[in-house]
């Protein structure tokens, strides 16, 4: 049934992007009545018409242009489901690993090296995204693990702490003046924010403020500027100069943690790609 109902779905998408019955069919590659069969059996299941036949073609009736934005979702949203499961060739697994957009570049190639080596047959996808969508993503079993800075503990996940971030302050190397006129203020947590305003009590409020790190550091580098960057992030830059460290600044630190469902659909594999995950937050830890 599923597999009829998408083959009459991509045939009302077909009919409807080149207005001809007998367009769709040879696209297709299926006759022209097997188009016609399976829009009739569509309008059947909807209990209205789609299309208007006449010479110059199919039009769309305003039920199917009701209709078309619909289908197009259902189709986009089994396409995304069959990659997601489905397993490239040689692949026994996939692991599904997630994090912020600025968070522990370092930390996720170290990983994805070790799993390379200790899981061959396991497939990953990387993805980065805010924290709420990523918890939420975990909620719904459609990630495995993430890592995050600010967790929400909500029933059915574990929360623990992996490593400890440090927040270094960085300038542009031309930048000209003082580092606190220039400053763009990233929104690290409330914790970050109190110890700033006890570092700096003389700052001034700072006119830029952004929600990410990969952001902050764009306007860092567009603006000539400063702002307080994960070491992680800027480490790289430092070394080539592309950023200088202001001297004498503090360094904050922060916990990142890592976050998974404490009932896995794969628990075997799960321990293997955590305790990976852990070994490499450990070793960049005891480095830095």
């Amino acid at each position: 049934m599923v597999a009829m109902n998408l083959d009459s779905l991509q045939s009302f998408r077909s009919v409807a992007n080149a207005g001809s019955f007998s367009i769709a069919a040879a696209r297709l590659g299926v006759m022209q009545s097997t188009i016609s069969g399976r829009i009739q059996s569509l309008e059947k299941e909807l209990g209205c018409v789609l299309f208007r036949r006449g010479r110059a073609g199919a039009e769309l009736t305003p039920a199917g242009h009701d209709f078309r934005p619909l289908a197009e979702r259902i189709i986009q949203t089994w396409d995304q489901a069959r990659h997601q499961v489905a397993l490239p060739d040689g692949f026994t697994a996939t692991f599904r690993f997630g994090g912020p957009v600025a968070l522990q570049d370092q930390l996720n190639v170290a990983w994805v090296l070790w799993m390379k080596e200790h899981a061959p047959t396991v497939a990953l996808q990387l993805e980065a995204g805010y924290s709420d969508t990523l918890t939420d993503r975990i909620l719904a079993g459609t990630m495995d693990a993430t890592t995050l800075y600010l967790p929400r503990q909500r029933p059915g996940l574990v929360v623990e702490e992996l490593l400890i971030e440090k927040l270094v302050l960085v300038r542009h190397p031309r930048m000209e003046g003082a580092w606190q006129d220039h400053f763009v203020m990233v929104n690290w947590g409330q914790d970050f924010g109190r110890e700033f305003v006890e570092a700096f009590p003389d700052a001034p409020i700072p006119t830029i403020s952004v929600g990410l790190g990969a952001l902050g550091l764009q306007y860092v580098l567009a603006l000539r500027g400063a702002a307080y960057l994960p070491r992680s992030l800027v480490g790289s830059m430092l070394t080539e100069q592309t950023l200088c460290p202001v001297e004498g600044a503090p360094v904050f630190e922060r916990p990142v943690y890592l976050v998974y469902p404490a009932f896995s659909r794969d628990p075997e594999l799960q321990s293997l790609a955590l305790g990976g995950v852990r070994g490499v937050a450990a070793t960049l830890s005891s480095g830095a």
